[in-house]
């Protein structure tokens, strides 16, 4: 592939480099470190999507041996102009929420098991928070806190009460949502596992990316629970909650990493919003009683910066 004729695109938080190619109307998604989840198992759950009626960009080619393949190009349109009508949105999640499939094959005639979401992977991902971005603001009796801090996100984790597995995208927001012919498409899927049902919720509306007030986000909650006959209100809502905080934790554990080790400065900006989103969930339900306590202690002269 001659990269020459073909537009560099502005890349994500990963190892993939992306162009575009007007002329073939499509995507080079080129991945040379963790090839096999970027590009083969990408592409494996793609396909496992568009067997279950959700759309995803179409594979054209495969160059593995060269460290790309090419997609379909779904343009520049996000779901951010879906914000103010979340139906759609809604029954693709229920259509991910409905996929049992575990084993998928891969263009390279080899078989994918989708891992499950366990607490050892969520309290992996929480440990990014102590180990780049805590060294950052404590400077004394580290290892002492960041002892502290897991062992109250292991409470937290065992806090959550929902047994049941559904798969989840694991990075449901509204970059990953996009918008060609007025259909939504998903895209990003290559971290998908089976877990909580509320994971992807909590994704979506408690994102990063979207500036949006507590109480419009509250509404898009409460329409997606009425319209969820099977969940119980209490145990999603219990869930919801930590796995936001747990998730935005994380967000600022590899946003903070991304500035460290890659070199990637621009995520940096969002960190202040990380925060003020773990605040409205932590404030008002005593499950996060000790992890209040732990912020108060190492992060408030932070945390009232952060409120202003």
């Amino acid at each position: 592939m001659n990269f020459k004729n073909v537009k560099k695109l502005s890349g994500d938080a990963s190892h993939r480099k992306f162009y575009r190619d007007k002329k073939n109307n499509s995507i080079i998604v080129y991945a040379k470190k963790e090839k096999k989840k970027n590009l083969l198992i990408y592409a494996a759950i793609n396909n496992l999507f568009k067997k279950n009626k959700i759309l995803t960009p179409e594979l054209i080619s495969e160059k593995y041996k060269k460290n790309y393949i090419v997609i379909e190009d779904l343009g520049d349109q996000t779901g951010l102009k879906k914000l103010n009508n979340y139906v759609e949105i809604f029954k693709t999640l229920k259509k991910l929420k409905n996929i049992k499939t575990k084993k998928i094959n891969t263009f390279l005639k080899s078989n994918y098991i989708i891992k499950n979401y366990t607490n050892t992977e969520l309290l992996k991902e929480a440990k990014l928070f102590s180990e780049w971005y805590m060294p950052k603001i404590i400077k004394k009796n580290i290892t002492k806190a960041q002892k502290q801090y897991i062992k109250i996100i292991k409470k937290l984790i065992m806090g959550l009460k929902s047994r049941k597995k559904v798969l989840v995208h694991r990075d449901f927001h509204i970059s990953n949502i996009m918008i060609k012919n007025n259909q939504i498409y998903l895209i990003d899927s290559q971290d998908a596992v089976f877990g909580n049902e509320a994971y992807d919720l909590a994704s979506l509306i408690d994102d990063v990316r979207i500036k949006a007030r507590l109480e419009n986000r509250e509404k898009i909650y409460n329409k997606f629970v009425l319209n969820q006959k099977k969940i119980n209100p209490v145990i999603f809502r219990n869930d919801f909650e930590i796995l936001s905080v747990l998730r935005n934790l994380k967000i600022i554990g590899i946003f903070t990493r991304l500035s460290k080790r890659d070199k990637k400065y621009k995520y940096l900006k969002l960190i202040p919003y990380a925060w003020k989103l773990i605040d409205e969930r932590r404030k008002n339900n005593n499950v996060f009683d000790e992890l209040n306590n732990f912020f108060g202690i190492y992060f408030s002269k932070y945390l009232k910066k952060n409120e202003n």
